[in-house]
């Protein structure tokens, strides 16, 4: 089964209350591939995508650290690969500069004029990568680039901070939420501002999809605003405790968000176009999956705002 793992390949000593510090969460079946460290470098962080033959950037000075990992699985995607990733990434209170995915990149121009560590320490697939750029306060930033071949995940980041702060660099590694989610309706200045709210009130059994009869306070909620915005649009996304395997809680996630859909054109009038559903299995755990109450609380369904426009 593939879990979430701690990864402890330290780029250098990391002193307590060392304030660039940073963890992430990688798949335990992710096995670290490049790790280059200089204290004083620069590098160009793209900021746009290819267009006009150029390739938009800031060239930026300081401690640059350039590592990647590759993930031993046939069955994730790219963008189940990547968005846990992005997440996390603006939950450590990263700004996401720039995020483009194949050729809205610029496809083959964009790969060949951002920086790529060489292979075997990364792997790009033209016409399946996702990229994003991000900023931290003035003197932090870094790029993702994530890709795949066809049986295994590629995930590359390169960090710039001051050179003096080369020592509170620290790996990605395994953070739990400090909290659970609490019960009650969707946020929906919460969608409007940052594009996503839990619909707290529904509740999964493990490995079922069945949606309760009657109503939820989350449902009337969204479905209100939906109707009162019909340009807007949402993406459903399920999510799994880790019981089980993964190709089977991915399909039981996806299978838990469309019955939320159905609940929301059946009982609450909201047009099909406005709604999609998708599943992210256990890959995107709000709290530990080691306590029934962390595995009840990531037996939940997300909703995405898609546009504003």
């Amino acid at each position: 089964m593939l879990r979430l793992a701690v990864f402890l390949a330290a780029l250098a000593a990391v002193p307590a209350g060392a304030s660039h510090a940073l963890t992430l969460t990688l798949p335990e079946a992710s096995k670290p591939l490049a790790d280059q460290q200089s204290a004083a470098d620069n590098y160009v962080l793209p900021t746009g995508p290819f267009a006009n033959g150029a390739l938009p950037g800031e060239r930026l000075e300081g401690s640059v650290t350039r590592k990647s990992w590759q993930i031993g699985s046939e069955s994730l995607t790219s963008l189940q690969l990547f968005s846990p990733l992005r997440d996390q990434l603006q939950e450590a209170g990263y700004t996401v500069l720039f995020e483009c995915g194949g050729a809205e990149c610029g496809g083959f121009d964009f790969r060949f004029e951002t920086e790529v560590l060489p292979a075997p320490d990364m792997h790009v697939d033209l016409t399946d990568f996702r990229f994003l750029s991000a900023k931290k306060g003035s003197d932090d930033h870094l790029s993702l680039l994530v890709s795949r071949s066809n049986n295994s995940g590629f995930v590359q980041m390169i960090r710039v901070t001051p050179a003096q702060e080369q020592a509170s660099l620290e790996t990605p590694t395994l953070v739990q939420p400090a909290a659970l989610a609490q019960a009650g309706t969707p946020d929906l200045l919460t969608l409007e501002a940052h594009g996503r709210t839990i619909l707290q009130d529904l509740s999964f059994e493990t490995g079922s999809a069945a949606l309760a009869e009657g109503t939820f306070a989350s449902l009337q909620a969204l479905s209100g605003y939906l109707l009162a915005n019909p340009d807007r649009r949402i993406v459903l996304v399920g999510h799994t405790d880790a019981v089980g395997q993964l190709e089977q809680n991915l399909a039981l996630s996806k299978r838990r968000a469309s019955a939320v859909l159905e609940r929301l054109v059946s009982a609450y009038g909201v047009p099909r176009a406005q709604l999609e559903a998708e599943g992210m299995g256990y890959l995107s755990p709000i709290a530990p999956n080691q306590t029934d109450a962390g595995r009840e609380a990531n037996r939940r369904v997300e909703a995405i705002l898609l546009n504003t426009d």
